[in-house]
């Protein structure tokens, strides 16, 4: 009887966690399942190969029973062996029973053979009983990014996008949540890959980025817009009206305020996931007037001359 090295079959090392072990059987199950393949007998072979392994390494009594057995001796290469020198009886046929004839490999139905095994359905297989046999197949989800602005963020919107997959390209519209976080994701059900075999489509997942607008950037739930003012308002104190996300207000600029000083406006800010509102800072840029008349020159002048030895 052939030895199986189930960790060879599925290109692993034995010190492979149980998550690669599933996630590298998803992928080569899905390469090599029948219905990806028609008519391909090598595919249908090595399908049969990848299902029998992860049945072995994918359920940890059954590994921890597969690496006690192969850790006690030496079988490389696949080399043949007598079971009888291992404690099992001689002249005894170990036949698959519960599935099609040779489904299994005879080293499979030696240590496990009996009634086969059922797939945990980890990725939406669900075949006749999951003998390798064919199974309907849950399509791959996609995956997108998106950026938005922070007003769009704030207030919820409707967007279009276009996302190219194995079918071509898809238009889709779609509403995103008001106040999404940064890096959120929304999802699409059923918009990702087809499934085979009667499973279920994938789903679009689509990770929004807030980028900065004209007028905010966003920093936590908090939002910063920038202030341009003249410097006698800066000197004297001044009142303005400024854009928020809900709307125009009126703000008073203390006197001798600084450049890059911020006036904070409380709960004026994006949102949380708890629908509580950050505040708005605005930072204040001191600008000189880009040109001067004659009595404005005069003016600073004798504003250069009073401010001596201040």
């Amino acid at each position: 009887m052939q030895y199986k090295d189930y960790y060879k079959v599925l290109g692993l090392d034995k010190n492979v966690s149980s998550e690669d072990i599933k996630k590298k059987y998803r992928k080569l199950a899905k390469k090599y399942h029948p219905d990806a393949n028609p008519d391909d007998k090598k595919a249908e072979e090595r399908f049969k190969e990848v299902s029998e392994a992860y049945e072995v390494l994918g359920d940890p009594k059954k590994r921890e029973k597969y690496d006690a057995f192969g850790s006690q001796y030496d079988f490389r290469n696949g080399h043949n062996f007598d079971p009888s020198q291992y404690g099992f009886e001689n002249n005894v046929r170990y036949e698959f029973r519960g599935g099609e004839a040779g489904q299994y490999s005879d080293f499979f139905n030696m240590f496990f053979g009996g009634n086969g095994f059922e797939f945990d359905n980890i990725f939406g297989f669900s075949g006749t009983n999951g003998r390798g046999q064919r199974g309907n197949i849950r399509g791959e989800d996609l995956r997108a990014q998106l950026e938005i602005s922070v007003e769009e963020g704030f207030h919820g919107t409707e967007k279009k996008v276009s996302v190219r997959g194995k079918d071509g390209v898809k238009n889709l519209s779609f509403k995103i949540p008001r106040g999404i976080k940064d890096g959120g994701t929304v999802r699409l059900k059923g918009q990702g890959e087809k499934g085979m075999a009667g499973g279920e489509n994938g789903d679009l997942l689509l990770t929004l980025k807030l980028k900065p607008s004209k007028q905010f950037e966003l920093q936590g739930i908090d939002l910063i817009t920038t202030l341009n003012i003249m410097p006698w308002d800066a000197a004297l104190g001044h009142e303005v009206s400024i854009d928020t996300l809900d709307g125009r207000i009126s703000v008073k600029i203390p006197r001798g305020i600084q450049t890059d000083s911020k006036v904070r406006i409380a709960g004026k800010g994006y949102l949380d996931g708890a629908n509580k509102r950050g505040d708005l800072y605005i930072k204040i840029k001191i600008m000189n007037p880009n040109s001067l008349t004659k009595e404005m020159e005069g003016l600073y002048k004798k504003l250069k001359n009073a401010s001596r030895g201040i």
